[in-house]
């Protein structure tokens, strides 16, 4: 089943608030103003990385998105 929910990102000028998806262990956060896409997903030592996106590209975004992916993960279960 897919999960969805809101993420915001620190941009470099404001937040950038957008939709992320869950399929199969890979999320991509897409920006409500699409001027963002990031999709990360763990490799195999189960560390996030980001597996594809638009550029520029902040490497916090990771990170941010990750601890996003966790807090909503506990809720939803």
């Amino acid at each position: 089943m897919e999960q969805q929910f809101e993420a915001v990102l620190t941009g470099t000028d404001t937040p950038v608030t957008g939709i992320v998806r869950e399929n199969n262990g890979v999320y991509e956060f897409n920006a409500l103003d699409e001027s963002l896409q990031l999709t990360i997903g763990r490799n195999s030592e189960g560390h996030w990385e980001r597996l594809a996106g638009s550029e520029p590209y902040l490497s916090g975004w990771v990170d941010e998105l990750a601890e996003q992916i966790q807090t909503a993960n506990n809720f939803f279960a």
